[in-house]
């Protein structure tokens, strides 16, 4: 069913963990362009800091854990009572816990399906009650890990694969219906964002994250771009179609490559710090709102695969897709990422 979406300064858009990194930088870029904006988070000192810096009747903000229903429930209800009607809704909100699948504690890996799957699926549930009727943007946050799986974030991995598997199916079934919405799986690569920092961690050393690294508002206009043109998928970044494609085609080279590789360029140098916080079970106590974590210079300001594949016919993607999958190969090769950086 073809339909067309607003443009994003006609829209009502509701972000989930919109205090900090990817949806941090969503806000603010979404906010520039003149869009309506309802915000939610777990912590309440930050959501006030940024409904003071947008400032005016442009922005709800919503205390809420998506894990519970109850409170996904009252952001739409807040978002509609400020402004009537919702076009927009993303999926951002995200956990992550780094360490060996056996020594993390069932509590923790439960946590972070509450957030990542459960809250995709209360968010996306609720969400489409109000765009089935008006038409609109459903948009879920997955991960270059929802379709190829990495090591010592072994259950973020199977989140992220279970986003994939839900956000498919709804698609589908809302196809069949012939239900006036939109939805988007966006897929990015290691973006710089505090990320490590909010993880559980079970490591010696500090999480890291592997290289190459691309800016948060890369994965921002991206998403800003789904909520305007209808797209299935979209991957920030060359890296995370580059590790899909060779997660597709050559799975047992690809499982070599990330047992020789990811468990070293996954922890940093500096040991752990014991009893570290975190932001797994409870919001980070923190209230700077910042988009980038700042702790490596080689952050990749663009993405040309991004960029091209938005807006490329399906002979030009074609092309594009070989490029990546010839830089997974090379990455394999060579048992580095370096060749990804230029995508």
């Amino acid at each position: 069913m073809k339909f067309r979406l607003k443009p994003l300064q006609q829209q009502v858009i509701v972000i989930t963990g919109a205090t900090s990194g990817i949806g941090l930088a969503t806000a603010r870029t979404a906010a520039r362009r003149g869009a309506s904006l309802a915000l939610a988070a777990r912590n309440g000192d930050a959501l006030a800091q940024l409904e003071q810096e947008f400032g005016g009747d442009a922005v709800a903000t919503v205390v809420a854990d998506v894990g519970q229903i109850d409170d996904v429930a009252r952001i739409a209800a807040k978002a509609l009572a400020r402004f009537g009607h919702i076009d927009t809704w993303i999926n951002n909100a995200g956990v992550s816990v780094f360490g060996q699948l056996e020594q993390v504690h069932p509590e923790d890996h439960r946590r972070l399906f509450d957030t990542n799957f459960w809250g995709v699926v209360n968010g996306s549930l609720e969400a489409v009650k109000h765009l089935k009727a008006r038409g609109g943007a459903l948009i879920n946050l997955g991960s270059e890990v929802s379709d190829r799986a990495v090591p010592l974030q072994g259950m973020y991995s199977a989140s992220k694969h279970a986003v994939k598997g839900f956000t498919d199916a709804l698609r589908m079934e809302l196809e069949h219906e012939k239900a006036p919405v939109s939805v988007t799986l966006v897929k990015p690569a290691a973006i710089d964002t505090l990320f490590t920092v909010h993880a559980r961690n079970y490591m010696e050393r500090e999480p890291a994250l592997p290289p190459p690294i691309y800016a948060p508002e890369l994965a921002a206009k991206a998403i800003l771009f789904a909520a305007e043109h209808p797209k299935r998928d979209v991957f920030v970044g060359g890296a995370a179609k580059a590790v899909s494609l060779g997660g597709f085609h050559m799975p047992a080279l690809m499982d070599k490559y990330m047992s020789a590789t990811m468990f070293k360029q996954q922890q940093g140098e500096q040991p752990s710090v014991r009893a570290r916080s975190d932001a797994l079970h409870q919001s980070d106590p923190a209230q700077t709102l910042r988009e980038r974590l700042g702790s490596t210079p080689k952050v990749a300001e663009s993405a040309p695969y991004t960029a091209l594949s938005l807006r490329s016919k399906p002979l030009l993607l074609a092309l594009l897709s070989g490029g990546a999958a010839y830089a997974a190969w090379r990455m394999h090769a060579r048992g580095k990422q370096s060749a990804l950086a230029v995508l």
